[in-house]
């Protein structure tokens, strides 16, 4: 697939829609959100994300990002956005890194939580990304995002809602 130029300023990512058996999806609450920020615009919610390092490849990066964030590994790959998502960042947004990027072009990895819950474990990486987490909807997600995030969001929800609607028609069988 050749990738347009207008995507060289967006960094690579990757997303994991995590379902459990029940169709339900994982959503962590970001650590560090600052004191400003809680109030009506407190959006600290949305799925384990982050950068796909040089070479490499996108279920890798998935399976990486997943285990940093959740401490998850019982899982099974479902299926991959075909394309790009692609948001900007908010003006004077500071990314890491030390690069300056527009935004992000972001991947998404739907996969099958098959553990228990007590396999999650938020401190499984020397820097927890999430202080707190839950199941949901996954139409409830985009209102939990940051305003930035929630078209790719809105996007995520209505590309994985058919495979939803899979599971829970074969909950019974998983």
């Amino acid at each position: 697939m050749i990738e347009p130029d207008y995507l060289d300023d967006y960094r690579p990512n990757v997303g994991v829609c995590l379902f459990n058996k029940s169709g339900e999806v994982w959503i962590g609450e970001r650590s560090g959100f600052p004191d400003n920020m809680k109030g009506q615009d407190y959006h600290p919610w949305q799925m384990p994300q982050g950068g796909v390092d040089e070479g490499e490849a996108i279920i890798p990066a998935a399976m990486r990002e997943l285990k940093e964030e959740t401490g998850v590994e019982t899982v099974r790959l479902l299926a991959l956005t075909p394309g790009w998502l692609v948001y900007d960042f908010p003006q004077g947004y500071k990314t890491r890194k030390g690069r300056s990027w527009r935004g992000q072009k972001q991947k998404w990895v739907a996969m099958l939580f098959e553990g228990e819950d007590d396999e999650i474990d938020l401190y499984a990486d020397d820097h927890a990304e999430f202080q707190d987490w839950r199941w949901v909807e996954l139409e409830e997600v985009p209102g939990l995002i940051v305003p930035f995030k929630r078209g790719v969001y809105e996007e995520l929800a209505e590309a994985f809602t058919p495979l939803r609607d899979f599971l829970r028609d074969m909950s019974d069988r998983l």
